[in-house]
């Protein structure tokens, strides 16, 4: 696979994500469901504690990322959805320095929404990754 990081600015770079990720010559992609702070049977944990949602959404994230074969540097393409922006700003320093320590450099979006699944949720991420 080739993949040719598209960035046409800088400002981006603060924040841990790129423009753009220009793939070819892939021969597998994985487009994962979105993750949450939930356990091995789908039970939601740590309700109003953002910084612990986000790290166990990561965390579930990487899990099905490695069942596939691949880790956080395939990843092309992260959305964050969450309930609390503010929160979520605020609690993003320690998931940008484990996702920049796995070499990874998405396309990205947060946007703040209404609600998820459940009340207790507050983030969600979905992910693209290839190889």
């Amino acid at each position: 696979m080739k993949r040719k990081i598209i960035n046409p600015w800088s400002w981006q770079d603060q924040f841990g994500f790129v423009q753009g990720n220009h793939v070819s010559d892939a021969s597998q992609v994985l487009y994962c469901s979105g993750q949450t702070s939930l356990d091995a049977d789908g039970n939601p944990l740590h309700p109003g504690d953002m910084e612990a949602q986000l790290r166990l959404a990561l965390d579930n994230l990487e899990t099905i990322l490695a069942e596939a074969g691949m880790g956080f540097k395939d990843v092309v393409r992260l959305n964050y959805y969450t309930t609390d922006t503010n929160a979520f700003i605020q609690s993003m320093p320690e998931a940008l320095e484990r996702l920049k320590n796995a070499e990874c450099r998405p396309s990205s979006i947060m946007l703040g929404i209404d609600a998820l699944f459940h009340p207790d949720i507050l983030v969600e991420i979905e992910a693209t990754a290839t190889r």
